[in-house]
């Protein structure tokens, strides 16, 4: 699968609830599995939404993310049976993304509230909703990492 455009995106859509989200998805872990699995049974159609390389430096992720390209994020991404589209966007926030494509639903993880997206005022502008699904504790590309880069104990 490759990176859809908003023309892919909207043409797949008529007559299907349209779900959205956006992240990184460095290393996948069972934590993004689950999220997606999760977000997917939202709606019909599942779009997500990937940092360019570029965008992921500006997050303070680290000075050596993202571990993985763009195109190698894509393509394990874009493998899930729950995945449908996978996108891209280069600012820090997928606003502009979202203004064009007006999911129905936008969802988020457990680590973040509506309130702390810039993105939920477009949604709710055009009669979407924000979902916050619950975030899994210790599930992380960056935790993962500390594990990777830690002596070991003993």
């Amino acid at each position: 699968m490759s990176i859809a455009t908003a023309e892919e995106i909207q043409s797949a859509r008529v007559g299907k609830t349209l779900v959205f989200t956006n992240g990184v998805f460095d290393i996948l872990h069972a934590g993004h599995v689950q999220y997606l699995q999760a977000a997917k049974e939202l709606g019909d159609l599942l779009v997500v939404a990937l940092n360019t390389d570029e965008s992921v430096r500006t997050l303070n992720k680290g000075a050596d993310r993202p571990i993985n390209t763009l195109a190698d994020r894509a393509t394990v991404i874009s493998a899930l049976r729950a995945v449908d589209f996978v996108v891209s966007f280069s600012e820090s926030t997928p606003e502009n993304l979202i203004a064009e494509i007006k999911p129905d639903i936008h969802v988020k993880g457990g680590d973040y509230t509506p309130e702390q997206l810039p993105e939920t005022k477009i949604v709710e502008s055009y009669g979407g909703k924000v979902v916050i699904l619950p975030f899994l504790p210790g599930r992380s590309t960056t935790s993962i990492l500390q594990r990777l880069t830690s002596p070991p104990e003993g």
